[in-house]
This record gives structure tokens, C-alpha cells and sequence, in this order.
């Protein structure tokens, strides 16, 4: 008996528009919220959540079900975003580059934002700790958000990033054990600061 995924992607591949539409609701906001991690801006979550659907559009016909639906989704999630902070890395060398001849130009600083699995009063502490996941390989970072920030498992994040769970338990140790040198940093900074200014 095929299950309702099996179901909903039969439908999809046949253009009906109540399968679109029962996986918008399904997974927008899981879509969204992944795409936040990464890209710490509502609006290029936003953009990037169309995108995320238009490709599934795109590509649908081509999915064999070798991996479970939310999974795939995911994995153009991930993908869709790793592409925009590329993108955005270029702009911000040829930015800098721009500065050098045009020094009154300012460099295109990424924005405050705030995360739905943010608790309030922890705010200002995922502030610090996303900025630190920013300096991140991708992989680390990758699996480091679906699991921290999207609290994914790791049989999970090894079918998304196509790992095995040995590799993405090692690939989570080696960020935390850089997190863990960043914060530690940051937060050395912050107490000399706060020495000096009370001195």
C-alpha cells in the first residue's frame, strides 16, 4: 500500500494542483526556517523558499524516491542557500575590492535577525553564536544547523548531506570543537573590554 508521500508525489508529477498545494503547507515553514539558518535575512528566506518551490516544480518528475521526500526537500533547501551565501561572499570581496578605489563606498554588513527557534531571552546569545557558525566550513555548518537549529537527527543529516553517520558525527564534533574556540574567543574579547571600561 503506497504511503501518502508515494501518494502526494504520483499526484505532483501529474500537475495536480491540490498536491502542490498540501506540500506548501507541509513544508514551507520547515523550508523557511532552514533557509533562515543560513541566511540570517527574513526577506532572502523568503526568496529562497520560492525558489526552493520552484525547483521542486522543476524537478519532480526527475525524483526516484531513493530518499524520503522531506529529505530531498531539504537537501534543494540546503543547496538553494549554501548558493546564495556564495553568491553574496562575491559581492562582498568585490565590495571590499571597491572600497580600496572608492573609499566612501561601505561594505554590505549581514543584518540582525531573529529566528522562530529562538527563545527571546536567548536572543543575544544566538546572535553571537550564529555569527560564529558563519566562520563554519560548510559541511560543519551545514549539519551543525539542521541539528542545533532545525533539530534534525543524525541518521537524518547523513541521508541530506549523503553521508554516513559516522561522518556526520565526526563532521559535528570538529564544529563544535571550532565553536567552542570561537565563542571562547568572543567572549575572552567581551570581558577585556568590559575590564577596561569599568576601570
Amino acid at each position: 500500500m503506497p504511503t501518502p508521500d508515494q501518494i502526494l508525489i504520483d499526484e505532483l508529477k501529474q500537475g495536480k494542483e491540490w498536491a502542490f498545494k498540501e506540500l506548501v503547507e507541509n513544508y514551507q515553514q520547515k523550508v523557511y526556517n532552514t533557509c533562515l539558518g543560513f541566511v540570517k535575512n527574513p526577506e532572502e528566506a523568503d526568496d529562497l523558499t520560492q525558489e526552493v518551490y520552484i525547483e521542486i516544480f522543476r524537478s519532480i518528475l526527475k525524483f526516484r524516491m531513493e530518499s524520503k521526500l522531506s529529505t530531498w526537500i531539504y537537501r534543494i533547501a540546503i543547496n538553494k542557500s549554501l548558493e546564495c551565501l556564495r553568491a553574496k561572499k562575491r559581492k562582498k570581496r568585490f565590495a571590499q575590492l571597491r572600497s580600496l578605489f572608492y573609499p566612501d563606498d561601505s561594505v554590505i554588513e549581514v543584518p540582525d535577525f531573529e529566528h522562530p527557534g529562538v527563545i527571546a531571552e536567548n536572543k543575544e546569545r544566538s546572535k553571537v553564536l550564529f555569527q560564529a557558525m558563519e566562520k563554519l566550513p560548510e559541511s560543519q555548518r551545514t549539519a551543525y544547523t539542521l541539528h542545533k537549529v532545525e533539530g534534525l537527527g543524525y541518521e537524518e543529516i547523513a541521508g541530506i548531506m549523503k553521508k554516513t553517520v559516522s561522518s556526520i558525527e565526526s563532521i559535528m564534533h570538529r564544529a563544535k570543537n571550532n565553536l567552542q574556540k570561537y565563542l571562547h574567543d568572543y567572549y575572552y574579547e567581551e570581558k577585556m573590554k568590559t575590564a577596561s571600561n569599568s576601570r
